[in-house]
């Protein structure tokens, strides 16, 4: 396995639209793999694929506690949606910043699980919120789309800075380990 490089807002590559998946095989298990080791590293309780340049549809996450219950989802997709709520939000691509953000509370999600299988089930709570805000990453949305102009501009103007600070590179190095 390998920690990948999480790219940074405003990087335009976190814009693109992810791919679907067209068969889930040992890459795409390896991919899964790889996205779960950095995303426990980040540390972060979700990752979506375009976040570490890989344009298709996958994400992974864990919201437990212990951080032992990892969930990989391949082309998921919101069947439904059920009452709104607004909770505080942060991402991995956008460090150090969290806001508001109004989700649906309840979703019904259709997947791939890393074996090909179809999933299909509903979710509350944060496991729901975390799923919404990764699939807006497979769309090219971020959570600061949420937020008014001002704000994003702010958060770009400080995070530019800093890639121009580290190079110009806006991901965030990370170490292969072996």
């Amino acid at each position: 396995m390998a920690l990948l490089n999480i790219l940074e807002y405003p990087d335009p590559r976190l814009r693109q639209r992810a791919q679907p998946v067209a068969v889930v095989d040992d890459k795409i298990r390896r991919l899964i793999a790889d996205m779960l080791e950095t995303m426990y590293a980040a540390p972060g309780v979700g990752l979506a694929a375009t976040q570490v340049d890989v344009h298709q549809r996958v994400i992974v996450m864990d919201v437990s506690e212990g951080r032992n219950e990892p969930l990989a989802l391949v082309n998921p997709e919101i069947l439904e949606r059920e009452e709104r709520g607004i909770g505080e939000e942060g991402c991995l691509s956008v460090p150090g910043y969290t806001d508001s953000v109004e989700r649906a509370r309840r979703i019904k999600v259709r997947a791939l699980d890393a074996q090909g299988n179809t999933l299909e089930f509903t979710v509350e709570g944060l496991k729901a919120v975390c799923i919404q805000h990764e699939l807006d990453h497979l769309e090219g949305k971020l959570f600061v789309d949420y937020l008014s102009e001002l704000k994003r501009q702010r958060i770009k103007k400080k995070l530019s800075k800093t890639a121009r600070r580290d190079g110009g590179d806006n991901t965030r190095r990370r170490v292969p380990v072996i």
